[in-house]
């Protein structure tokens, strides 16, 4: 047995904060499947139910509370904002279609899910998976509307392409700070990174085949998703070179809004390992980050696609697609705030040092302790960066392979995204998938199956090449 810690971090009873956590979560479980209690109101009562269970004192929950819910709309917010307002743009504007006449052309019918489980793959390396899923989601909306495909498979398949990336490859914050906690060269990390992520795509995806089977959604004429049973699906055979029912911008117009930001955000990130401090830096960083670049995207969508309508009628659109978001922004900063009292009270932490007394091997330990912090708090990144610094110098120190316990801490990210995570919400809601019984189903499913995968990959990979394979 083990002794646990008697406070955590901030100080509280760790067993009591413990008790919390395990009284809070069943209830948000209990409240989100049984009863008629919506996710938001949930969420937050969570968040209620474990600070007080675990002895915070009464004063001090509140301003938690609204301090994760602030924090987490602080960075993704605005970006949700910015992406269902370009989304609406697309759709009026006849972009969507043009983006999924292109997209079907090049991958060809039948496999618009895989192309887009590639370009996540590839989109999230640089860029966190949130933004990304946001901005590229009315591609995969707009194909299942031409093709009647389920959107649940077409942008499930998208949004497991970037969290896997996202949590695997730097320089991305989190697979950044792991490599350099485990003094991994990043060129190291980002191939073995992508290596390992290859299973891990590969079998999210064939479980995403099987999960969206009874989830049908498939948007209607007018962009708005409808639930289909499966024996009521008729897919389309759309020609790509058919005549379209409004003239349809040019290509480049229409992948501008989005890739655009894509590359200064990109930028940014390379520019932060060759250049100094000085203006031009601060000129990259300055458009580069996620904000302002998908705030260009915006405007570029505004003005190079809607050009040709009145002031008066856009507004009109981009209004409908902000208040499309209001829920959205509502759940999202809900699970900030289960996150914000599970991080202020310390627990997570507690929890994670626990872990690294069980005396587990040491390939298993940065794994573990990933994958319970991950559970707890929701947040993929702090997950890998609490990690790797705790079991950073364990490792290190006992002689394990760096390189496979860093890839190790980042595989335990991925675990079973649910309630406290942002990205649960922003995929599911974007999708339509409302029912918790789905939503847990479809995508805390999807990242355990690839959660696992990496996991074997992993010790395969290590026991083979364990003693090779150096920074």
């Amino acid at each position: 047995m083990f002794n646990l810690i008697l406070t955590t971090s901030a100080g509280y009873n760790a067993n009591q904060m413990l008790i919390g956590l395990a009284v809070g979560v069943v209830a948000l479980v209990v409240m989100v499947v049984m009863t008629k209690v919506p996710a938001f109101l949930a969420l937050i009562l969570a968040a209620l139910i474990v600070g007080l269970v675990g002895g915070v004192p009464g004063s001090a929950i509140p301003g938690m509370i609204t301090g994760g819910f602030g924090g987490t709309l602080s960075s993704i917010g605005i970006i949700i904002g910015f992406g269902v307002i370009m989304g609406q743009i697309f759709e009026v504007t006849g972009a969507a279609e043009k983006m999924a006449r292109i997209f079907i052309k090049l991958f060809g019918k039948g496999r618009e899910d895989l192309a887009l489980a590639l370009t996540g793959f590839i989109v999230s390396i640089p860029i966190f998976c949130d933004s990304a899923f946001v901005i590229l989601f009315p591609i995969a909306k707009s194909i299942s509307q031409k093709t009647r495909k389920n959107l649940t498979l077409i942008a499930g398949a998208l949004a497991l392409g970037l969290v896997i990336t996202h949590t695997m490859v730097p320089p991305t914050p989190g697979p950044l700070a792991v490599a350099n906690a485990f003094g991994v060269n990043v060129g190291t990390m980002i191939i073995w990174g992508l290596i390992v992520s290859v299973p891990m795509t590969i079998a999210g995806y064939f479980y995403l085949r099987w999960a969206s089977k009874n989830i049908i959604i498939v948007p209607d004429e007018n962009g708005d998703v409808q639930r289909l049973e499966v024996q009521d699906q008729v897919l389309f055979d759309f020609d790509v070179n058919s005549e379209p029912s409004q003239p349809l911008p040019s290509g480049f117009m229409s992948f501008a809004p989005i890739f655009i930001p894509i590359l200064l955000i990109l930028i940014q990130s390379v520019a932060k390992l060759f250049l100094s401090a000085g203006f031009l830096l601060d000129a990259v960083n300055l458009v580069g980050n996620p904000v302002i670049a998908v705030a260009i995207g915006t405007l570029i969508a505004i003005y190079g696609l809607g050009y040709k309508m009145g002031k008066k009628e856009i507004l009109k659109h981009m209004d409908a697609g902000v208040k499309s978001a209001g829920i959205i922004l509502l759940v999202t900063g809900a699970g900030g705030s289960l996150g914000r009292v599970i991080q202020d009270t310390g627990v997570g932490n507690t929890l994670a040092n626990t872990i690294v007394g069980w005396g587990v091997p040491l390939i298993l330990l940065p794994f573990l302790v990933a994958t319970i912090v991950r559970f707890i708090q929701g947040s993929g990144t702090v997950s890998l960066v609490t990690s790797a610094s705790i079991t950073a110098p364990i490792v290190l120190a006992g002689g394990g392979n760096p390189v496979f316990a860093a890839l190790a801490a980042m595989v335990g990210g991925v675990f079973f995204g649910y309630f406290n995570d942002s990205y649960f919400h922003v995929v599911n809601r974007s999708i339509g998938i409302t029912d918790a019984k789905e939503q847990l189903k479809f995508w805390s499913g999807t990242t355990t199956v690839a959660w696992a995968a990496g996991f074997v990959t992993i010790l395969i990979l290590n026991l083979i090449l364990g003693g090779v394979v150096g920074v």
